[in-house]
């Protein structure tokens, strides 16, 4: 049983950092992304101001930190035991916070990060105006506007912070399986964090995928990292005739119009275009792998398969990072890796289910999809709904348990580090299993007869080991070994984050925060984002989650029910605990940049994290 009290920072500290940093990567040979401070300010009260920043894999464990206010220094003593401080600033007061690492009684003079709080900051948040494009109309006369919708995390002008790449979907988008026309589809990039000159919002750059890109959840998968190892991030899109990057630049041929009577896109060329991350302009651009084929290839002959795409960033030979583009899963499937080097569009490998060899892997893929070294040889390799691709781009293995809707991946049991695979299925057979993720032998599996839609992963009952794991057709909460704990218990089961200061994770389900309450099997809210909007329909998920900047808990962001802003809610409730940051765990990091893919999935990290991470006291 985990005891309910707080664990001693120390041994949870060493236990989370150990566990992080298992030899599944050689983390010194991994091309990294060079991370800054990552300084946070938001007003918590009127008259109260939260400061977070990151701790870093490269801070000794001794590190602590002074903070200083417009120039003043308001820590009394170094502060070693979180990366949280509260300082009392009356409301309608702007201040430009300073973190500076201690070691040794001195100030270092490297590793400092400052961020700046407006006179007119909310409470609670951070506000990122947007700038939204003017609507349109299509050929048969609809008139459509455009709403905020997925985001991915990069950093596009190499100063160690991130800077946020929205897509903006027009009011029109369709599912793959509906005809009619859509809008285009633009992918901007703003600042995320507030600075005084610039403000928090200001748009670096914008791209416009036009007319051939048809506008959906299937069609653009933003897949945003520094490829090439410049200190900068490129951005990766599928693109078409008529794409015109950031300066206005047209892709192909901008007077084409490939679009047929039911709006979809079924002829002419498809591209691959590695955009700067810097200015938004088209560095490269080549033929799209996995190219589009004869239609009826992929499972019908309307054009609903063939255009199901999905991408992913994966270390596949442990040193440099590779993008992953992925076509089909409902029947024919194929994945193909590249490299950037910074000059050219490097082609790796190409995995075909039409290949004889991998024919059985037909049909196996999922609405989204997790990166990990599952095998322990320091190489990613792609979890693709119930099937798995090798760092090679041969087939790892296959369990033919078929497409489903979610899928989570990390370390469930706080006893071992090895990855395990939590996912639903469709095939009303098998309903929800559990799996070994290096070889897809199945722990456990709930059968139905039903289309489990949703299943979510978390640990957040403190009377149960290790995560915990529910479906819409689980019965209930279970354990990793598949003990029912709670019988049907009704929890959100859209994401999850760390929010409260405690080692368990809360639940996000919309625009709430909510925290399970094992004694009485339900949930309480401790955030209700009055005033925001969801994103994709029943799905309920934000424009993302994630560790995005301050200490280790996680940031959600959201847009505002007027669709010309997003609010970055950070968390108020201070915590006894500091870890590295997620971000600095490959695995972490990864699922970051493919949570925007498909049916968002919430990020998780490599390793289990939790309050069994500690011996028990």
């Amino acid at each position: 049983m985990k005891p309910s009290r707080l664990l001693p920072l120390c041994t949870l500290l060493s236990a989370a950092l150990s566990l992080a940093a298992q030899p599944r990567y050689d983390l010194a040979q991994m091309q990294a992304e060079r991370l800054g401070r990552g300084v946070l300010a938001v007003r918590t009260s009127r008259d109260s101001v939260a400061v977070q920043w990151r701790l870093l894999r490269s801070d000794a464990p001794q590190t602590a930190f002074h903070v200083y206010r417009d120039g003043r220094r308001i820590t009394e003593q170094p502060l070693g035991q979180s990366t949280f401080f509260r300082d009392a600033l009356p409301a309608a007061r702007s201040a430009a916070y300073e973190v500076r690492p201690v070691a040794g009684g001195e100030e270092l003079p490297g590793g400092r990060g400052t961020a700046y709080l407006p006179p007119d900051a909310p409470t609670g948040y951070i506000e990122i105006p947007l700038d939204r494009p003017a609507g349109g109309r299509t050929p048969d006369g609809q008139e459509y506007s455009y709403t905020p919708n997925d985001a991915t995390l990069a950093d596009t002008d190499g100063d160690g912070e991130m800077e946020l790449i929205l897509k903006w979907d027009p009011t029109n988008s369709k599912d793959n399986s509906q005809g009619g026309y859509t809008g285009n589809v633009y992918v901007d990039c703003y600042e995320l964090l507030p600075a005084p000159q610039p403000a928090a919002g200001r748009r670096l750059w914008r791209i416009d995928l036009g007319r051939n890109i048809r506008a959906g959840a299937h069609y653009t998968q933003l897949t945003a990292y520094d490829f090439d190892g410049d200190g900068s991030a490129e951005l990766v899109l599928k693109t078409a005739d008529g794409t015109r990057d950031a300066l206005g630049q047209a892709i192909g041929d901008s007077a084409a119009d490939w679009r047929n009577r039911q709006g979809r896109v079924l002829e002419g060329p498809e591209y691959l275009t590695v955009f700067s991350g810097r200015d938004g302009r088209a560095l490269r651009t080549a033929g799209y792998i996995p190219a589009r084929g004869e239609i009826d290839g992929w499972g019908d002959d309307y054009g609903n398969r063939c255009d199901r795409f999905l991408a992913a960033v994966a270390c596949l030979d442990g040193v440099h990072p590779s993008f992953v583009l992925c076509r089909g899963y409902y029947t024919r499937t194929v994945l193909a890796a590249f490299r950037w080097d910074g000059q050219e569009i490097l082609p790796q490998w190409v995995f075909d289910t039409d290949d004889p060899q991998w024919n059985a892997y037909a049909g196996q893929g999922n609405h989204n999809l997790r990166v990990a070294d599952v095998d322990g040889d320091g190489r990613d390799e792609i979890i693709y709904g119930s099937m798995a691709v090798d760092h090679d781009g041969t087939g790892l293995y296959n369990t033919r348990l078929g497409h489903g809707d979610a899928l989570h991946l990390t370390a469930f049991s706080p006893d071992s580090p090895a990855l395990q695979v939590w996912a639903c299925h469709e095939n009303r057979r098998d309903g929800s299993t559990f799996r070994e993720a290096a070889t897809g032998k199945v722990l456990f599996r709930l059968p139905s007869d039903a289309d489990v839609g949703r299943c979510m992963a978390a640990d957040i009952d403190p009377g149960s080991r290790g995560v915990e794991m529910w479906s819409s057709r689980s019965g209930g909460l279970r354990s990793p070994d598949g003990r029912l704990l709670a019988a049907d218990v009704r929890l959100p089961i859209n994401m999850a984050l760390w929010w409260d200061g405690d080692l368990l994770r809360e639940l996000l389900d919309g625009t709430t925060i909510s925290k399970y309450n094992p004694q009485k099997r339900a949930t309480f809210p401790l955030l209700r984002a009055e005033g925001c909007k969801s994103n994709n329909g029943t799905k309920a998920t934000p424009c993302l989650a994630a560790d995005m900047a301050g200490d280790w808990r996680e940031e959600v962001l959201l847009r505002t029910e007027t669709d010309d802003a997003l609010r970055l809610y950070v968390t108020p409730h201070s915590t006894p605990y500091r870890f590295v940051t997620f971000l600095q765990d490959p695995v972490y990091r990864l699922s970051v940049a493919t949570q925007n893919v498909g049916y968002n999935q919430p990020s998780e990290p490599g390793f289990y994290f939790g309050p069994d991470a500690a011996p028990q006291q």
